[in-house]
């Protein structure tokens, strides 16, 4: 193993490289030098002394929306500038267990409300396959640092595909686990009955050790489940699955419309013949109510967001308006100022679906057809179908400020939010790409089948080699 300290150094010195000038990529917005060193020396210790660490000395980027007890947690956000989280995130505390170093936070769109990292306060982040384009979003950068070499693993968060997306678009893994399966104490609140913790790594294999480590109930998440953690996957460099033989992959004919590009389809097709030449037997499925799901999550998601962020007033949190006539009035210009225009869009959105004559009509018929939603998977896994394969996003990374409709944004959720909605877990990992931009290819399996969809990534990753990045 390479020297533990110098490994962190090193980490540390490209996440600042990468983070300032006017040719930075502006993944990095908090880095602690000192706190780092001192994780890594302690880490180096126990290990030595011959303590178990799964993650031991593997510098971790975290997003900015994740709490920390050594860097300021701000969510990208004017109105928790300067904010220093009094707690950390449980995640956060069973990586430092498993011998994980934290290094740096990493840039996002502001509240994880977005899908390219371009409503950030800090400004955007660009991507670095090509810094004329975004990396996604809302974790735009963390999937930047892992594809730009600062860290193998970093920590997003996914509320309707914000770790899937990003990962697709800068062509590393994305992992978003069961609703449940990771705590999300620590995780500030965007959209509580979707808000997962997930991962962006280099491979299959980094993800998902990193995943099962953070797994586990939590007495500190009510909406934790007391479910058995799988065995953390051999890192030993063990060969890696080599056959699909027995698996059913169900191709959803929605998420491959007309309008899908047609080079994107081309990737996804040869994914697909990878999987079948492993053994696996593909058939077509039908999601039925796939059209729904972004009218359904983007009034759910901006409901939950409007309460959630009602806290962030000016008084618990973050500065405030000074010179306020009264305390309405000082509410009002600190949340005016301090949130920036994607998020008070949504805050009004949420308001007005949860509004009184407009509940019924907006919020509870969401529900109702979310239920729809995730009864659509429930019926395919019931007949047989152990994983589905779709694209991860209708089209390889977007330049940055070519997209200035909102819906237009959305859209580009559109084939990730559907596993958010209906709690299922879900995985990108690249598959090619397109005029040199990568592509991502998602599997997604039912509720808490984490190891048959890593089983089925690894599998894939393997037969595609130096081909899922060509």
């Amino acid at each position: 193993m390479r020297n533990i300290i110098d490994v962190t150094n090193e980490s540390i010195g490209r996440a600042t490289d990468l983070r300032y000038g006017p040719d930075g990529l502006n993944i990095i917005v908090a880095t602690n030098r000192r706190s780092s060193i001192a994780a890594a020396e302690d880490v180096a210790a126990a290990y030595g002394s011959g303590t178990a660490m799964p993650l031991a000395g593997v510098p971790i980027a975290v997003k900015d929306n994740i709490a920390t007890l050594d860097m300021p947690t701000t969510c990208a956000s004017r109105v928790l500038a300067g904010y220093t989280s009094p707690y950390e995130a449980t995640a956060i505390t069973r990586l430092r267990s498993s011998g994980a170093v934290i290094v740096a936070k990493t840039n996002m769109d502001e509240f994880a409300m977005g899908s390219s990292t371009e409503s950030s306060a800090y400004g955007p982040t660009r991507n670095p396959i090509d810094p004329e384009r975004a990396p996604g979003g809302s974790s735009g950068g963390s999937a930047a640092a892992v594809a730009a070499g600062i860290v193998n693993i970093a920590l997003g968060s996914e509320t309707g595909g914000s770790v899937r997306q990003p990962a697709a678009f800068c062509g590393v893994v994305g992992v978003k686990p069961t609703y449940g399966r990771v705590s999300r104490f620590g995780l500030v609140a965007f959209g509580s009955s979707l808000d997962q913790i997930g991962v962006c790594a280099r491979s299959v294999r980094e993800a998902e050790l990193a995943t099962y480590v953070m797994s586990g109930l939590d007495p500190l998440d009510a909406t934790s489940a007391d479910v058995t953690v799988p065995p953390l996957p051999d890192m030993t460099g063990s060969a890696r699955p080599e056959s699909l033989k027995g698996l059913t992959v169900g191709i959803p004919t929605e998420y491959f419309p007309d309008s899908l590009e047609p080079d994107v389809r081309a990737k996804c097709d040869s994914a697909i013949d990878k999987m079948r030449e492993l053994g696996a037997s593909i058939v077509n499925v039908s999601l039925p109510h796939t059209a729904l799901a972004i009218p359904v999550y983007y009034i759910i998601a901006p409901a939950e967001a409007s309460s959630n962020l009602a806290r962030f007033d000016g008084v618990r949190f973050g500065p405030r308006a000074a010179s306020a006539a009264d305390l309405r009035t000082m509410y009002d210009a600190t949340r005016s100022k301090g949130f920036g225009a994607e998020v008070q869009r949504r805050i009004l959105i949420g308001t007005y679906v949860l509004s009184h004559g407009y509940y019924d009509a907006y919020y509870r018929k969401a529900q109702a057809v979310r239920e729809l939603i995730s009864r659509d998977f429930t019926n395919v896994f019931g007949s047989g179908v152990d994983i589905l394969f779709t694209p991860t996003t209708p089209t390889p990374a977007f330049k940055l400020g070519a997209v200035t409709d909102p819906y237009e944004m959305y859209m580009s959720d559109i084939f990730t939010v559907t596993a958010n909605l209906a709690g299922i877990p879900a995985i990108s990992l690249p598959i090619g790409r397109v005029r040199g931009l990568p592509v991502g290819g998602q599997l997604l399996a039912k509720h808490f089948d984490e190891p048959r969809m890593f089983r089925a990534a690894e599998a894939l990753e393997a037969a595609l080699g130096e081909g899922a990045h060509q």
